[in-house]
C-alpha cells in the first residue's frame, strides 16, 4: 500500500511539473509577440477587474469541497467581503466594475493555510482542493493563450474545406443560424449565456460529484474536472494543425456584426449557403482564433451530458439543457460548422474514457475504445481535409457515414462502461491518501 501511494504521488508530482513547464513555455511565447501570457493576467487579476467573476468564484466552489460547512460560510463571507472593499474602490476612482478578486484571495489565502497550518492528510487534502480550484481558472488563462497564438502563427485557415464538406450535413449553421435569428432577442440572449457561462455548468456537476469530499477525506478517481481540463489542454493543440474561424467570420461580417468581411469569402451567413467549388487555404486576419475545429465547446458540454447522467433528475435534465442549448449557439451565432461538433462530441467521449480507463488501470476494452476513438476522430480530420468535394457531392452517403461515425463512438462508449460498471452505479474508486505525519 505504501509503495502504491509513493508511486501515485511521484505522478502527481511529475504531472504538476509538467503543467508548470508548459504554462512557463506559454508566458514566454505570448511575451515573443508582445503579449501577456497565463501567468501574468492571472496574476493581474489579484488586484485588477477579472475576467470573468463568476468563473472565479466557480473555482473557489470546486475548492470548497474539502472544507467543513462552517468553514466554506467563513470563505464565502471573506470573499464577498473583499469583493464589496474592490467594489467601493473602483466605485470612486471609476475603474472597471468586475467581481471575483476575494474568490481568488481566498483560493491562495487556503494554500497559504494549507502550508502553514496544516499536516499530513489534512495538508494534501486541502492542496489538493486549492489545485482544482486554480486549474479551472489557469486552463481559462491557457485558453485564451493559445488562442493567441493560433491567430499569430497561422496566417492562413481551412474553411473552406470544412464549409465544403459540411454540404455533406445539409449546411447546419446556416439553418440554426437563421432560426436563431427569427427567435430575437430572447432566443439570441439565453444560448449567449449558456455558451459563455458552460464553466459554470461543468461547476455545478462537479460539486455534485464531488459532495462528500469533505466527509471522506479523499477524492474520487474520476470526475468532470479531469476530463474538462484534458479537453481544454488538448484541443488547442488540433487548432494548430487544422486551423478554422468559423462561418460568421470566413462568409460573414464577424461575430461584432462589422468590419470583417474585408477577408471573408463573401457575406453569405446565415442566409446563403455557400456553393460547391474546389476548396483552397484562404489567409485570415491576426485577430480571429483558429479556434473551430474540433468545437470545443460541443466538446465541454457533452461532457456535462456524460456526467449528469448519474446525478438526480434535475441535474440530468440540465446536463440535456445545456448540451442542446450549446450545441445551437455554436451552429445559430456561426461560431462553428457542423462538422466542428461531430469532431467535438467523438473528441469528448474519447478522452473521457481515456481518463476513465487511466484511472482503472488499462484493460483491453478500455485500450479498444481509446484507440477506435482515436482513429474516428483522425479520420474525421482526414476527410474534410482531403475528402470535401466527394463529400459535397454526395451528401446522402457521406453525411449519413458522418453521424454514424459519431454513434459508433457513443455506442463503444455506453457498451464498455456498462461493463466497468454493469449496475450503473456511480465509480466509487477513490484516490487512496497518505498516512498522518
Amino acid at each position: 500500500m505504501s509503495s502504491r501511494i509513493n508511486s501515485r504521488l511521484a505522478l502527481w508530482a511529475a504531472a504538476s511539473a509538467v503543467a508548470l513547464g508548459f504554462v512557463i513555455a506559454l508566458e514566454i511565447v505570448a511575451r515573443h509577440y508582445g503579449e501577456p501570457g497565463p501567468l501574468t493576467n492571472q496574476a493581474q487579476e489579484i488586484v485588477f477587474a477579472p475576467k470573468s467573476g463568476p468563473l472565479l468564484y466557480a473555482s473557489m466552489a470546486l475548492m470548497m469541497v474539502v472544507l467543513t460547512w462552517r468553514q466554506r460560510f467563513i470563505a464565502a463571507g471573506i470573499a464577498v467581503g473583499i469583493d464589496i472593499v474592490f467594489f467601493l474602490v473602483r466605485w470612486a476612482v471609476d475603474a472597471k466594475m468586475m467581481f471575483g478578486n476575494g474568490a481568488l484571495w481566498v483560493i491562495l489565502g487556503c494554500a497559504v493555510i494549507a502550508f502553514t497550518r496544516r499536516t499530513g492528510q489534512e495538508r494534501t487534502l486541502l492542496l489538493k482542493g486549492v489545485g482544482l480550484g486554480l486549474l479551472l481558472v489557469a486552463g481559462r488563462k491557457v485558453g485564451d493563450t493559445w488562442l493567441l497564438i493560433t491567430w499569430k502563427t497561422r496566417p492562413t485557415v481551412l474553411d473552406q474545406y470544412v464549409a465544403t464538406a459540411d454540404h455533406a450535413l445539409g449546411n447546419p449553421s446556416w439553418l440554426v443560424g437563421r432560426i436563431v435569428s427569427a427567435t430575437g432577442s430572447v432566443g439570441t440572449h439565453v444560448l449567449e449565456y449558456v455558451y459563455i457561462q458552460l464553466a459554470v455548468a461543468a461547476v455545478v456537476v462537479a460539486l455534485y460529484q464531488l459532495r462528500n469530499v469533505a466527509t471522506e477525506r479523499r477524492f474520487p478517481g474520476h470526475h468532470l474536472v479531469r476530463t474538462f481540463i484534458v479537453i481544454g489542454l488538448l484541443g488547442p493543440a488540433i487548432y494548430m494543425i487544422f486551423p478554422v474561424v468559423g462561418p460568421v467570420f470566413a462568409y460573414g461580417p464577424g461575430a461584432s456584426g462589422t468590419g470583417g468581411l474585408q477577408w471573408a469569402v463573401a457575406d453569405l451567413w446565415p442566409n446563403t449557403p455557400p456553393t460547391i467549388s474546389a476548396p483552397q487555404s484562404m489567409p485570415f486576419d491576426e485577430l480571429t482564433p483558429r479556434n473551430c475545429m474540433p468545437s470545443l465547446h460541443t466538446a465541454w458540454a457533452t461532457t456535462i451530458f456524460i456526467h449528469s447522467r448519474k446525478g438526480p433528475r434535475l441535474l440530468r435534465f440540465a446536463g440535456v439543457f445545456w448540451l442542446v442549448a450549446t450545441l445551437g449557439a455554436t451552429l445559430g451565432f456561426g461560431y462553428h460548422y457542423g462538422a466542428d461538433l461531430i469532431a467535438g462530441v467523438v473528441f469528448a467521449f474519447t478522452v473521457d474514457a481515456a481518463l476513465r480507463s487511466l484511472d482503472r488501470g488499462w484493460d483491453r476494452p478500455g485500450i479498444q475504445l481509446v484507440a477506435y476513438g482515436a482513429t474516428v476522430f483522425a479520420a474525421l480530420l482526414v476527410s474534410y481535409r482531403y475528402l470535401p468535394m466527394q463529400m459535397a457531392h454526395h451528401p446522402w452517403v457521406f453525411g449519413p457515414l458522418l453521424v454514424l461515425a459519431m454513434i459508433s463512438v457513443i455506442h463503444g462508449y455506453v457498451r464498455t462502461t456498462k461493463l466497468w460498471d454493469p449496475k450503473g452505479a456511480p465509480d466509487q474508486k477513490l484516490e487512496p491518501q497518505p498516512e498522518l505525519v
